[in-house]
């Protein structure tokens, strides 16, 4: 009876010790990082927020018929 307890305490602790790590690019975290932070300063030094939309990057609309 209790080689069965062990292999059933077992069998619910091992699949708990799996990690899933992600991996990102860390000069974009880095890069993302610094423009977050130049904002937060402009926003301090009381100058306007930039836009951070690039309207090149943005498709146009078109017009409905």
């Amino acid at each position: 009876m209790k080689n069965w307890m062990v292999g059933l305490a077992l069998a619910c602790i091992l699949p708990a010790c799996v990690t899933i790590n992600i991996y990102f690019p860390a000069a974009a975290a880095e890069k993302a990082a610094d423009k977050i932070i130049d904002d937060v300063w402009q926003l301090k030094n009381g100058d306007k927020p930039v836009n951070t939309v690039d309207p090149a990057s943005t498709p146009a609309s078109t017009p409905a018929k």
